[in-house]
């Protein structure tokens, strides 16, 4: 099966350490390493750890790869993947098994691996970290602690293989595995630096101390109390058992996640009343502590084990999953905080469940260690984020006994609740993803660029601003989007929603930037140019319609020499910029500058009057004429009784007037988009105003309008009635049908379904944004023919009308549209008249320092962070290594081809937990579509990869390329891309360690 992990030996894992930390001074892709303080370390079960953090027992434990990663970073604390008696092959687990796009879930129960595979693995890890320690001289080879973990019943630990996985954990020197280790080692000695064979033959073999318990949801309290008590007695082992969060109880547990607005989260009473119960966890404990103490060992918890929820919307296959992350982090420091106070801060406490560089220092400071993590590894940084943790855990003061801080546990708890980092956007979230494909090659991509409907030089100018280059940044900028300052204000941003930075603190705040570059370097980008020499024998254009796509047009014309000019029935320039939109969203100022821009380069405006009809226009020698007239039309709410105001009646009445109010004293708005939440603000903000309501048959999480919008709206105090559908308005009061939300439509938001309840609002007025529409009946007038929709129809990728020379751009095209897009249909257009120059930066937006950036990666911004937002920028054009990162088992891999970086991915180092897939800027699942090296025949025949596999000699390959799959031999000439074939020959030259058996 394509999803069977094949470990590599000691000795491939040597050669494999060895040969890349030579060549790129890399171990398994992790370029930064931890070193310990060799003064300070925390005793722990007659053992010391350098610091108190590690990787939890899960995907970064499974292989010796993973765990040699872990340590690199900073890890000292492991946690090795719990074993049970059903193993490798047999466990059930479905493929992919991980999505972690914010908080995480997985199906996956224990390792994959067989009990002895597994042990094997472990023993490798081990000796390789002490190694590793003195080698690079990153710590003491006694500075690290292994923890096992097994499950799931007495009989099953009990049984000969589990028992002997246990025995042989605590002393590891009669196996193979470990004369397996020395030998390999031994045979490296000639290239370590700092190791010799006393080193070596210094490494303890005991391997093993301590163990966690982790059973199942639904395990009798007497059967974990039996586990625990034999462990200790009879296997001697210092003893952790998990606690789960159903200790705190199914109401506890639901209100605290609809609470921080995990509501959508199914899960019901029955592993609440199965787990075991707070009344009997407690004398169980201390059942447990007083057997740990006269038999001289530890007893502790480890908090917690995942929380089970039920699979709803197909995040993964099957019927249950099991949540992690920043959403289980409440429940867990909760039970955390139960039970320290019901044994006075002296239970031995191991932390997991949302441990991060948010809040690893609070929790270890509250007295709770050692802390292990899993979900944050998972997200792009993966291993490196380690280091943080471990950087910012190695400078407090660290403990010398057992004693958990009440006061301070209940302030990490209130932290919890109440901090927005713990809190789900009310918003669902945009969809991460480009449509494209990943490419087998040169797949590096900033995605935030894919984004943008005109691809703007992000990196490029995010770099800038970063360095404070405000009038460079500006160059750029404006060498593609004629308008910074309408799109650095009201731009929608699709680039943010693609910003890879999102899986870190956040995105970028990449409009902001934008704006902050426009407002530092306007007049001297202004005072830079030269106006254009307008070509007296190009055709003119005539551009109907002064809003954002009218302006872009007359812009990018212009600045070609091309003799433009945009007409605008009313008096100022803007459109909804400087008519609709409301002055204290963006002020006319704003607007007047980016048409000065378009003025300067030398389009001309004219203004307060309709523009000349098609005919009058041909007439008047223009040539080219260009419909850029927004969408005006008002949409209707249609009412059995009772009028509302439609939404741009308001806005344009309130832009020219906000101090006025006709409108009396409560104000309903219908409607759920940003033109709603415009006139709620609008209307928020006028004199005597009691109450505005935002009345829309969706809740906030299925509204269209942007987030930011929302959390605004709400800021201004403005009241949201969601799942009502107005009926009718009589005597001040608006009459809703209550709906509820149904099964998810084509859009991804659930649909909303009437109840047949019925409840009123008093409302003075009523404002209707329920969208607006294109004025199909002023096209189909000059014979510009429509669709169904009344959209004109035009040709894509010329947006040429079927009048010849006459073009559509924005709202009329589109539909209601953003200013991004308009300005993207203006370039469209203007391509088709001239070429538009308009690629000059493409190249700036890859970093000439590669390291500097991948310095990065890992790096999460916290409180008081001095690093402005633009200097947060990922540039993922210039190392886009996501899948790289977020692979436990390091199962995808950068390699340098020709002074470029390629992805390639090792077929025998996946489990397709489909990790990489979530974050992967592609529509697409690295370990699935990169080009991929196959150790085996067999597991080449197993998988429909493009790949290859050495047959008989290094030269003798089978490939498969998209399907295709033939024998070649690289002596000759061989039918396949030049840029495949160095590919190939590039890893069979230099990454030969990644064959590695």
């Amino acid at each position: 099966m394509s999803d069977i992990m094949h470990p590599i030996s000691m000795n491939g894992l040597l050669n494999w350490i060895m040969t890349e930390y030579k060549q790129e001074g890399t171990i398994f892709g992790i370029r930064k390493f931890y070193q310990a303080d060799s003064a300070k370390s925390i005793p722990l079960f007659g053992e010391k750890m350098e610091n108190p953090c590690g990787p939890a027992a899960g995907p970064h434990t499974q292989l010796a790869q993973n765990i040699i990663a872990s340590y690199l970073t900073g890890s000292r604390f492991f946690e090795v993947k719990t074993v049970q008696e059903l193993d490798g092959e047999d466990v059930p687990v479905a493929k992919p098994c991980i999505t972690a796009a914010d908080e995480a879930y997985n199906v996956e129960w224990s390792t994959e691996l067989r009990v002895p595979q597994a042990l094997d693995e472990y023993v490798k890890g081990w000796f390789a970290l002490n190694i590793l320690s003195r080698e690079l001289g990153l710590g003491d080879k006694d500075g690290f602690i292994f923890n096992m973990s097994v499950g799931y019943d007495l009989a099953g630990i009990q049984s000969a293989k589990i028992d002997r996985y246990i025995t042989e954990m605590q002393d590891v020197a009669v196996t193979a595995v470990w004369q397996e280790c020395r030998e390999a080692a031994m045979s490296y000695l000639d290239q370590f630096q700092h190791v010799d064979q006393a080193f070596i033959d210094s490494i303890s073999p005991k391997v093993c101390r301590s163990i966690t318990l982790s059973t199942l949801h639904g395990c009798p309290p007497d059967e974990i109390e039996r586990i625990a008590t034999y462990l200790l007695k009879d296997k001697g082992l210092n003893t952790f058992i998990k606690c789960n969060p159903t200790l705190l109880g199914y109401d506890y547990a639901r209100k605290t996640l609809d609470d921080l607005g995990f509501d959508y989260m199914v899960f019901d009473a029955h592993h609440f009343e199965e787990d075991l119960q707070f009344s009997e966890a407690i004398p169980m404990i201390e059942r447990l502590q007083t057997l740990a103490e006269n038999q001289d060992l530890s007893f502790g918890v480890k908090i917690t084990n995942t929380f089970p929820v039920e699979i709803a919307e197909d995040e993964l296959p099957g019927d249950e999953m099991y949540m992690s992350g920043r959403s289980l982090f409440p429940l867990s420091i909760s039970v955390a905080q139960q039970l320290s106070r019901e044994f006075d801060g002296k239970l031995q406490i191991s932390y997991s469940g949302g441990a991060d560089i948010f809040n690893s220092q609070d929790i270890f400071e509250a007295g709770i260690w050692p802390i292990t993590m899993a979900t944050t590894l998972l997200k792009p940084g993966g291993y490196q984020r380690i280091q943080q943790v471990a950087n910012v855990l190695t400078d407090c003061e660290y403990p010398t006994e057992v004693r958990v801080d009440l006061a301070k546990l209940d302030q990490v708890v209130e932290k919890a609740k109440t901090h927005p980092r713990y809190r789900k956007s009310i918003k669902l979230a945009a969809n991460p993803k480009l449509t494209e494909q990943v490419p087998l090659i040169n797949c590096f991509t900033a995605p935030c660029q894919g984004g943008c409907p005109i691809s703007q030089d992000i990196p490029a100018y995010l770099r800038l601003v970063g360095e404070g280059k405000y009038f460079e940044a500006l160059q750029v900028i404006v060498d593609k989007n004629p308008l910074p300052f309408i799109t650095g204000t009201i731009c929608a941003h699709p680039c943010m929603t693609k910003c890879s930075r999102q899986f870190y603190e956040g995105s970028i705040h990449i409009r902001q930037a934008k704006l902050e570059a426009a407002e530092h370097a306007y007049d001297e980008y202004l005072a830079s140019l030269t106006k254009p020499t307008v070509k007296t024998d190009a055709p003119k254009t005539a551009v109907v319609g002064g809003g954002p796509a009218g302006i872009s047009a007359g812009f990018l014309l212009a600045r070609e020499g091309m003799p433009v000019t945009v007409f605008e029935k009313a008096d100022t320039i803007g459109g909804v910029c400087s008519q609709i939109v409301p002055e204290f969203r963006i002020s006319m100022e704003s607007v007047q500058r980016d048409v000065e821009l378009a003025k300067f380069m030398g389009a001309e405006f004219k203004t307060g009057q309709a523009a000349p009809s098609l005919t009058e226009l041909r007439a008047q020698g223009y040539e080219k004429v260009i419909y850029a007239i927004g969408a005006w039309k008002h949409g209707v709410l249609r009412l059995e009784s009772g009028t509302s105001l439609n939404s741009l009646e308001f806005l344009k009445a309130n832009r020219e007037n906000p101090e006025v109010n006709p409108y009396g004293e409560e104000i309903v708005v219908i409607g759920g988009g940003n033109t709603a939440m415009d006139c709620a603000r609008a209307a928020s903000r006028l004199p005597n105003i009691k109450k505005v309501s935002v009345v829309y048959r969706r809740d906030k999480r299925n509204m269209p309008a942007d987030e930011e919008e929302l959390y605004l709206t709400l800021e201004d105090g403005v009241e949201f009635c969601e799942l009502l559908a107005p009926i009718k308005l009589e005597d001040r009061q608006l009459i809703c049908e209550k709906m509820r939300l149904g099964e998810r439509d084509a859009s991804g938001r659930r649909k909303p379904e009437g109840t047949g309840d019925y409840t009123s609002i008093t409302a003075d007025t009523v404002i209707a944004a329920v969208g607006e529409k294109v004025d199909s009946e002023f096209y189909q007038e000059l014979g510009i023919k429509t669709n169904q929709w009344g959209y004109v129809e035009a040709e894509t990728t010329t947006l040429a009308t079927n009048l010849k020379d006459v073009y559509v751009i924005g709202d009329a095209y589109r539909g209601p549209a953003t200013i991004v897009e308009a300005i993207a249909d203006a370039t469209t257009v203007a391509n088709q008249i001239c070429e538009v120059h308009n690629q000059h930066y493409v190249a700036n937006n890859i970093n000439p320092d590669p390291v500097a950036v991948r310095a990065k990666r890992g790096v999460l911004a916290v409180p008081n962070c001095s690093v402005n937002q633009a200097s947060n920028c990922l540039e993922c054009s210039t190392v886009c290594e996501a899948c790289v990162d977020v692979c436990p088992n390091r199962a995808n891999m950068m390699v340098m081809v020709k002074g470029a970086p390629q992805i390639i991915h090792i077929d025998r180092m996946c489990n397709e937990c489909g990790n990489c897939a979530t974050f992967c800027p592609y529509n697409s699942a690295p370990y699935k579509d990169k080009f991929t090296v196959f150790n085996t025949v067999a597991d080449f025949e197993d998988s429909t990869n493009s790949g290859f596999v050495i047959l008989d000699n290094p030269k003798n390959l089978r490939v498969r390329l998209l399907g295709a799959v033939k024998d070649v031999d690289l002596r000759q000439a061989v039918d396949l891309p030049a840029d495949i074939v160095a590919l190939i020959e590039t890893i069979l030259a230099d990454y030969t360690f990644a064959l590695s058996v």
